[in-house]
This record gives C-alpha cells, structure tokens and sequence, in this order.
C-alpha cells in the first residue's frame, strides 16, 4: 500500500495566553492508503488539535507548530494556503464533533452539502443535487427531500451529525479525519455510520483517522489505535494488542472505565410519583405542514429514581424533556410537578454557554438570580462543583471557546449541580466525554442521587450507561413510549420488536446469558 500521510515530531504550541501552553508533544503517525487509525485518549489530550493540525485548519498566527506532516508527500504544515485549500474538502475532509457549530444556521442544508462539490467539480446545479440527495440517503436520514430543503435549528442532534458526515464524503476523499462523528447519534444509528465508514474504507480505499472516546467504536472499527494523555502518545498498536494486551496503565484504565452491563437487583416500586405527565401531544409547523412530535405520552417520575429514556435521534426524547421543564409549551394534556427548581443538563455544551461569559460567571448566574449569597460563596460553590467534575478552578476564568468539547459538557453539568435540584433533567449528560470522565461524572451523579435524593430523567443513546445508571427505562418511538419497565426486563427480555433491534445495534443481545 501506498504511503498516504506522514507525520513526524509534530508539536503544537499556544501563544494566546501570558504563558505559552504546549498541548501537542512529538506526535507521530504514517498512514497507508484505506487504513483505519484510531485516535483514543481524554478530553483536553491533544487529540483534536492533531487532527485539525492534519487537516491544515489550525491558525498559522496565534501558535507555533514544528515537525512534518506531508499528505502524498507534500509539506501541508508550512505549505501555501492555496494548495491547502486545493486539498480542503476534496482530499482532506473532516467530520467535526459539534455539527450545530459546524454548519451554517441561514444556508439551506442542501447548498451546504453541495459546497464542496460548487468548489472542488465543474458538476451541473442538478448533478451536484442528485449526489447530495444520495449522500443524504447514504447516511440513513429519513426523506432526504425534505432534509436537503431544510434549515439546521429545524433537525435534531443527530440528523445535523448525519448531515456533517454526508458533507464530508460527498467527494470520495482520500483521507477522511472523523473527529467524534458519532457522539450526538443513538446505537441504531451509531452501528450504521460504522457500517458506512467501513463500506466508503473498502469500497473508495478511503483512509480513516477515527477520533473517539467510545473505545467499543474503535475496536469494532479500526486496525490500529494511538492512544494520547496530556498531549504525548503513550501507547500504540493494532487493535487486538491494545485492548486485549494493554501495556499501559492509563490504556488499563481506559479500559476498565467502558461501563459493564451486569445483571443487578432491581429497587423497590414503591416510591411516590414527582412528576406525573399525562396525555402531552406537542406538534411544530413546517413549511405549513404540521409535523406530531409527541403523541399522547404519559410517564411518572418517582422520588429518588433514575428514569431512562432511550430513542433514535428525532423520536421526541428531548422535546419531552423540554416540556417537562417547560421550554416548550404542549398542545394539550397535563404535567403535574412536585417540586420547582428542576434543572436541565442539555445535549449541546457549546449552544448552551454564553460565549461572551467566563465559565465562573456562567455557573454563578443560577444563584444571583435566586439565592442570596454572597459573591464569595458564590465562588467558592463554583470551585467546588469544577472540581467535582473533573476540572481545577483554573477553568473558572477561561470562556467556553477556550474549551475542549468534554471540558464544556462537564461546565454544564457542574451549573445544573449550582442549585441543588430535586429533579435533574440530564439530556445526553455524557455523550461529549471520554470513558475516564463519563466514569467519573456517572459515578459523581449516583453520588448526588444516593447521597441527596436527586432524582434524574436520564437520556442517553448509550445503552450501557443506561443500564449502569437507571431503575426503570422507557423507549420511545416516533414520539410513542413503545415499552417500559425495570432496567433487567428491559435488558434481559425486551417485548418490543424495536427494542430488541436497539439492543442488537449496541452488541447487548443476550448479554446475561
């Protein structure tokens, strides 16, 4: 095989601060033609910067970079930005982590999955829209149609996530780096962009950089896998050796934090209901066509549980959470609520935090707004509630662009902590974080619940964080609850046809047998 990438003692320095910051040491990768690599390792490790470095997306102004990255042997470190830009988008492209960031909210989606086609071909207006309905197609998105017509806030997480990855193979690339490509998307989904990403690998001899914290991912994926900590590589090697022969302990450790689906006990059933939703139907209009989102559903939230809430992306997961909490208004039923103050840990960490803030600010505004604490209680509940997920106080002064991905998830799941909720709303509260974190908060969250009877509606597309948090799990469908029931029925023995197929997509079938 042809010898396609070559990166050698790549380093990567900040000069953005008063003290320069190295987040990148003597980075190594060569890369053949239509291999797979991945790249594993916690947030804040240095992996997305050597993959934006790789990509040639990193700014030349504020940072100083060293070493060799050549593409088909040519320098694209220190190359001119016009032949950069030839390689952009047709031999290079990148599926971003945060699609709502990446796409751009007043293009049509169909004008941005052309893009690259407009650029890099001489194709037809109808040819470029007969590749891109394709592409739509190709990535599992429901009427690509309508997908190509419409506006990004008008999809869900994981539609916007599909439409980055049509984006980004619509040209048939050499090389496709996929920064977190399935961190929004839910198991069924998950197990098809895998499936795609190893057909355009054998079919187009495409080569892959897969980035990833879901190590179950990586393994069913790539062929080699570098694992990254405080921007070294600290170990490498092909699949098998690294996960069944890990040399490192903090590749051990990785390991050990995938969380382990275990047959447990089941709790009692005799709490008392804290919220109650009965009969709730929410609809959107668009393009004065009326779109039913949630279809008469009624669930209970009981004192002092974990209720799981699994789904394909667009199935009304998070529009019934939004009602719960009232950010969206129902058509009709009732919800009935206990307790005020619920809070909400939303899916999207950087559409969520004000830009314009420091994280200090931003996890103090709850309690300005409704507590009579001083400002130096203030701050010092903000250290505390940092710390507990997993950052120093340092963080406190940095705004949220200054942010890995994972550290802005843990920024709003420390601000939801600030108030001491009854009822915590978590709305994929770990899909940005890698597995050593996500332990570390899960654990943090059973902390809260055992400790003071913090009672959560947990939605997760990962089944096995599900299982490892919840008492009783419901699965909607198309904004209908298709099946409910403690974790072990759900788990061990599914009624539901749909369900049987999400536990078949997350490699969870028969797990206890």
């Amino acid at each position: 095989m042809a010898k396609l990438l070559h990166v050698e003692d790549l380093n990567i320095e900040f000069h953005d601060h008063l003290i320069p910051e190295t987040v990148v040491y003597d980075f190594d990768l060569d890369m053949e033609c239509g291999e797979i690599v991945g790249l594993v390792g916690e947030s804040g490790s240095g992996k997305s910067m050597s993959a934006l470095a790789i990509a040639g997306l990193l700014s030349r102004h504020d940072m100083k970079k060293r070493g060799t990255i050549q593409f088909e042997g040519k320098d694209i470190l220190d190359c001119p930005r016009s032949e950069l830009r030839q390689l952009q988008g047709d031999e290079i492209c990148m599926i971003f982590q945060e699609p709502l960031t990446s796409l751009d909210p007043v293009k049509k989606i169909g004008w941005q999955v052309e893009e690259s086609l407009k650029i890099h071909t001489q194709l037809t207006p109808q040819e470029r829209k007969e590749k891109a309905l394709k592409a739509l197609a190709d990535v599992e998105l429901d009427d690509p149609s309508r997908v190509y017509d419409s506006y990004p806030h008008e999809l869900s997480g994981g539609m916007r996530q599909r439409v980055m990855i049509a984006a980004a193979t619509i040209g048939n690339p050499k090389l496709l780096i996929a920064d977190e490509p399935t961190t929004a998307l839910d198991v069924t989904v998950q197990s098809q962009i895998v499936d795609l990403l190893k057909k355009i690998n054998k079919e187009k001899n495409t080569a892959i950089l897969f980035i990833s914290h879901d190590l179950s991912l990586v393994s069913r994926l790539c062929h080699r896998v570098l694992v990254m900590k405080n921007g070294y590589v600290v170990e490498s090697g092909n699949v098998k050796e690294i996960f069944e022969s890990p040399k490192e302990e903090y590749t051990k450790k990785l390991i050990e934090a995938i969380p382990k689906c275990e047959a447990k006990p089941d709790e009692k059933d005799d709490e008392v209901n804290m919220v109650e939703v009965r009969d709730v139907c929410v609809s959107f209009t668009r393009k004065k066509e009326r779109v039913d989102v949630l279809k008469h559903v009624s669930i209970d939230i009981k004192e002092g549980e974990v209720l799981g809430l699994v789904g394909e992306s667009g199935c009304g997961k998070s529009t019934l959470a939004k009602t719960i909490i009232g950010l969206q208004k129902p058509d009709c039923g009732t919800i009935i609520q206990k307790y005020p103050n619920t809070q909400m840990i939303f899916q999207d960490p950087y559409g969520s935090l004000n830009p314009a803030r420091k994280v200090g600010l931003i996890m103090e505004e709850p309690l300005r707004n409704l507590t009579d604490m001083s400002p130096e209680d203030r701050r010092r509940l903000a250290e505390e509630m940092i710390t507990k997920v997993g950052l120093t106080p340092e963080y406190l002064s940095r705004y949220p662009a200054e942010l890995s991905g994972g550290q802005r998830q843990r920024v709003c799941i420390a601000t939801a902590l600030m108030l001491k909720p009854r009822l915590i709303i978590a709305d994929e509260p770990v899909s940005a974080l890698d597995v050593t974190i996500q332990a570390e908060v899960l654990k943090l969250m059973d902390k809260l619940h055992k400790d003071m009877g913090i009672s959560f509606l947990f939605i997760s597309h990962d089944l096995r964080v599900v299982h490892q948090m919840c008492d009783r799990i419901l699965v909607m469908k198309s904004g209908e609850i298709v099946e409910e029931g403690n974790r072990n029925d759900i788990f061990m023995n599914p009624k539901h046809e749909y369900t049987k197929e999400l536990l078949k997509s997350a490699g969870l079938t028969n797990i206890f047998v």
